[in-house]
């Protein structure tokens, strides 16, 4: 069993902004393969699963982005999920828009999301896929907190699109490969 885990704010004013970028992420995997979230208050997310070769719990936290963890530690303690077995998906202001790059493990960078997962689990040994949102050039809470013009969408869309594939090749290949072929292919 494997946790996937997107980051965003749930509420419909949050919707489709930068800092839920990872809710985004798993709307297109859910698309793809038919899928539909349910609220399950007992782990504190909307939840869908999806078996492939492996079995996959997505999880779209709704305790809001900073405090993110409670709900991924609830579903990992509830699966008996290891570390190893849990990918979370968020949004990254260091990395240029279009740009994404996988990390197996690793401090937060200050994204307070991830933090709270850290601080939750007590660990750093978890792998995210960190998408670029490109770099403010206003207030940090006001940018993460807009939306994306048509002109970013265009940057971003492609690996949102990409998703489902990006799972499944996540499903076939071990961390390392997948971490090399996505990496490469997002920044060249």
């Amino acid at each position: 069993m494997k946790l996937i885990v997107g980051l965003g704010n749930p509420g419909k004013n949050y919707e489709k902004t930068r800092h839920n970028i990872g809710f985004m992420f798993l709307d297109e995997i859910a698309k793809e393969y038919n899928l539909t979230f349910k609220l399950q208050t007992k782990f504190k997310g909307a939840i869908a699963n999806l078996k492939l070769d492996n079995d996959y719990i997505l999880l779209k936290p709704q305790t809001f982005m900073n405090l993110s963890g409670e709900a991924v530690k609830l579903v990992m303690n509830y699966y008996n999920i290891a570390l190893e077995d849990i990918l979370i998906i968020h949004d990254e202001l260091a990395l240029p828009l279009g740009k994404l790059k996988i990390k197996p493990k690793g401090s937060s960078g200050g994204h307070n999301g991830v933090q709270n997962i850290i601080d939750n689990l007590g660990s750093e040994e978890f792998a995210r896929i960190r998408i670029g949102i490109d770099n403010f050039k206003e207030d940090i809470i006001d940018y993460v907190l807009g939306k994306f013009s048509r002109k970013e969408r265009k940057l971003l869309d492609p690996i949102l699109e990409d998703a489902p594939n990006m799972l499944a090749y996540f499903d076939k290949n071990n961390l390392e490969k997948f971490m090399s072929y996505y990496n490469t292919k997002y920044n060249e």
